[in-house]
């Protein structure tokens, strides 16, 4: 539970950094300028979307990581209801996933 709310924490980080894109199309676009250096999702999307923008990030070469957490939780953190989100920053980016490595013994 930690691990959750600091990964949580350090995602409203970013969002105040306007380091993130949130939404699925903002995304696709994030990751179809380059610009995305991970892709999150939420828990709870529907299998559909998770399918489409794992494809659009994998074919970019953008590593994809599923949240531990619902849309309605990072909502808290991040301000807006969204589950896809694109970490625009290297840093940030590598501050996430190693989080996620903490957690799980894994990525993100």
């Amino acid at each position: 539970m930690e691990i959750n709310r600091r990964l949580m924490n350090l995602l409203g980080i970013a969002r105040k950094a306007g380091k993130l894109e949130l939404g699925s199309e903002a995304v696709k676009e994030s990751v179809r300028r380059h610009r995305a250096k991970l892709v999150l999702l939420s828990c709870d999307l529907s299998q559909r979307t998770v399918r489409n923008i794992r494809e659009t990030a994998e074919t970019a070469g953008v590593p994809v990581g599923v949240l531990p957490v619902g849309m309605d939780e990072a909502e808290a953190s991040l301000g807006k209801r969204a589950g896809v989100i694109a970490v625009n920053d290297t840093g940030f980016a590598k501050a996430l996933i190693k989080l996620g490595a903490e957690e799980r013994g894994g990525t993100i």
